[in-house]
């Protein structure tokens, strides 16, 4: 533990550094401050109990975490829900969202953080989404024999808990009542180093992407822009997939064919530097925020965000962005629309999803702005295709629906 401490204060101390030039560092330090006044004023004010804990990284983990949060306050009314994040990107978005009656950051994972916030909170049990391994805090809900338990977990081959300097994250594990895991891969790689405390129930994401499109509503200006054209949407880019998709929507040069670029940063900075690039490529384009009606431009900017997974219903093909930098974003909020998935790279096997979606055909990886521009003619032209996909998926999410159920008739919050 000394090692992973002194990792953990380091790591503090950078964040640190960085908040002077970084907005989203500067997020982080500042949303931590006083944060135990804070937290004991909002827990006290809730007078209660029955207090489950729910921790999420950031969006991604908390929109794989929403639907089991919704289900526990269903089931059980009377319990409070304290959610907290350790990313800008997750809190900074739902620090307002009413389904948790306690919204806050995680401090970080040093012993007298863990103590003192789970002290505070004094959890009924404790929920981890995905990949959070805080090992302060899992040990102290170990001692203090609070239920933990990790949902919708993916574990891998390189993953520490594999390797021969592993053994702490190793122990972690055993903290936990049980482990929710997606796959049967995940189950065999844990049966080796001895965890045997795990179940294999799939992945929350299937039942929250389900959720949204059964409650989709319309977006009358998104329509209005759509048309009758064929819709090219392309959700979470980043610059590199900015310029790849412009590359290809130029050689494509299809007169119904529209392109909605919905960027993962939509600061202005980062709509500045997009509008410039477009306008480089002498690429005629409106704001969403502009709202223009009518007018000849092919191209839509989406320059805010929490609309993204309803605009994917408007798509004829879709492209996710991340594979030029972090890694692929969510291909199941497309898919659920039924629609073909495009991103790019070779380096998509550490998400379950893409794997299945490029086995089952409805979805193809890239390398280039050529092959692009190739895929999205090969789905435009090919409406059988796009039937046979349609149908492949319908089952796809039948199968894989029902996670949030499952887990929570194992898990005791009584």
């Amino acid at each position: 533990m000394f090692l992973y401490n002194l990792v953990i204060y380091l790591y503090g101390i950078v964040i640190k550094l960085a908040s002077i030039n970084k907005l989203k560092a500067r997020q982080w330090v500042a949303g931590r401050k006083n944060w135990r006044d804070h937290l004991e004023k909002k827990i006290t004010a809730l007078n209660s109990q029955n207090i489950i804990w729910v921790h999420c990284a950031s969006y991604g983990e908390f929109e794989q975490g929403r639907p089991l949060i919704e289900a526990i306050k269903k089931k059980h009314p009377d319990h409070k829900i304290v959610l907290s994040f350790f990313s800008p990107s997750g809190y900074e978005v739902f620090k307002d969202w009413r389904g948790a009656e306690v919204i806050c950051y995680l401090p970080l994972d040093t012993r007298s953080n863990a103590r003192d916030f789970i002290r505070i909170v004094k959890p009924k049990a404790a929920i981890f989404i995905k990949y959070e391994f805080w090992l302060n805090f899992l040990f102290t809900l170990k001692s203090q024999n609070i239920p933990a338990y990790l949902v919708s977990a993916v574990f891998k081959p390189h993953h520490p808990f594999f390797k021969w300097y592993g053994g702490i994250f190793k122990r972690s594990l055993k903290t936990f009542n049980k482990l929710f895991i997606q796959d049967e891969a995940s189950g065999n790689l844990l049966k080796k180093i001895g965890i045997e405390n795990f179940e294999v129930c799939g992945d929350t994401r299937f039942d929250r992407v389900v959720e949204i499109k059964e409650n989709f509503t319309e977006l009358p200006f998104i329509k209005q822009f759509c048309g009758d054209s064929r819709i090219l949407v392309a959700g979470s880019t980043w610059p590199g997939d900015d310029e790849l998709l412009i590359e290809a929507f130029k050689a494509l040069n299809l007169p119904d064919l529209k392109l909605i670029l919905v960027p993962h940063n939509v600061d202005e900075k980062d709509i500045q530097k997009l509008s410039v690039l477009l306008e480089k490529n002498s690429l005629d384009f409106h704001l969403f925020s502009e709202q223009k009606p009518g007018g000849s431009s092919k191209i839509l900017v989406v320059d805010t965000i929490g609309m993204l997974s309803k605009i994917y219903n408007y798509a004829t093909v879709t492209y996710i962005g991340g594979g030029l930098d972090e890694g692929i974003h969510n291909c199941l909020e497309p898919a659920v629309y039924f629609k073909p998935v495009i991103f790019y790279g070779n380096d998509y096997h550490k998400y379950n999803e893409a794997v299945e979606l490029i086995e089952l055909k409805a979805a193809k990886n890239i390398l280039s702005s050529g092959a692009l521009a190739a895929e999205i003619s090969g789905y435009l032209n090919n409406k059988v295709v796009l039937t046979e996909i349609e149908n492949k998926l319908k089952l796809y999410f039948q199968e894989k629906s029902g996670t949030t159920k499952k887990v929570l008739e194992i898990i005791n919050l009584s």
